[in-house]
């Protein structure tokens, strides 16, 4: 990873039903925090569409592009353009009724350094995704950059420790979690502690691990023709190894929020918190077969 400092960006963004101007709108995000001096920006998962799982439609699959394909080269371009490191979600048309949901790293030169496909997949009310993508195959990863080691989950991901530990035993110092989550209408009345336990559990793997995590949600109320739609609650955060916010975007409308990535500062948590090196990884075998019938 670099020595020096680099500069973290979340772009909370709402979404159009025009997916030309959603490009076009992060594409005026990324361009004012690379002059605000970031070196590394994330756009929420799925950026460039509504969120369309809130039903299950087989239209929906013409909204997929291949990877790579004209929006990663359009990143791409600017990417080189703005010596700015980029991590975009994208529906990913794989092959033949293959697709997956991707998040694609592109290093500040415009060179495409990889992707993660998102490995847990949700099938909720108005989360129908299972219907859309196929579980990732790429396992947990973390890509080098100008801007340092960088892993990515993707929203659903979130929720599982074993997600963000075995994407920092990669070598990851930052994990970028591109996500779309919010409340449904009904269950409003518990939205504050539904986000609470959101916020807490992935600050936790910054804790955990040891890593800088930042977590980039879209922002907005979306209605699909035939449901109740979903709030998006916002609220963008980028947590430092102590699971310390440094910085959290409101609950609605579109938000540029940065910090500081400091080396030093993951290298003397993890002294203090040696829990890679008090690891057990001999007791953890059965972790995979381990479950309670009872």
């Amino acid at each position: 990873m670099p020595a020096i400092p680099q500069k973290i960006a979340l772009i909370q963004m709402t979404m159009s039903a025009n997916s030309t101007e959603n490009l076009r709108q992060a594409t005026r995000l990324l361009t004012a925090a690379a002059k605000n001096g970031a070196t590394v920006a994330c756009l929420p998962e799925l950026f460039l569409t509504p969120y369309f799982c809130q039903r299950e439609d087989a239209a929906n699959f013409d909204l997929a592009e291949a990877i790579p394909g004209a929006t990663t080269q359009e990143l791409c371009r600017l990417a080189r353009s703005l010596n700015l490191v980029v991590v975009a979600s994208l529906f990913e048309r794989r092959a033949r009724g293959v697709y997956h949901n991707t998040a694609a790293v592109i290093d500040a030169d415009g060179a495409l350094c990889g992707v993660y496909r998102k490995s847990h997949i949700p099938d909720d009310p108005n989360f129908y995704e299972k219907f859309y993508f196929t579980p990732g195959d790429t396992g947990f990863r973390s890509f080098a950059t100008r801007a340092g080691r960088i892993g990515v989950i993707i929203c659903w991901d979130q929720w599982f420790p074993e997600s963000a530990r075995l994407t920092a035993l990669t070598g990851a110092d930052i994990i970028f979690a591109p996500t779309a989550i919010g409340w449904l209408p009904a269950e409003k009345e518990i939205g504050q502690r539904q986000h609470a336990a959101w916020e807490t559990a992935q600050r936790g793997h910054a804790v955990a691990n040891g890593v800088y995590y930042a977590a980039c949600n879209r922002a907005g109320f979306e209605r699909t023709a035939d449901g109740d739609g979903i709030e998006f609650w916002g609220q963008s955060f980028i947590a430092d190894p102590m699971g310390e916010l440094l910085a959290l975007a409101p609950v609605a409308g579109e938000a540029i929020i940065y910090a500081e990535m400091q080396p030093r500062v993951i290298e003397d948590t993890r002294r203090i918190w040696p829990f890679f090196r008090d690891r057990r990884p001999e007791l953890y075998a059965g972790l995979p077969r381990v479950w309670n019938d009872a």
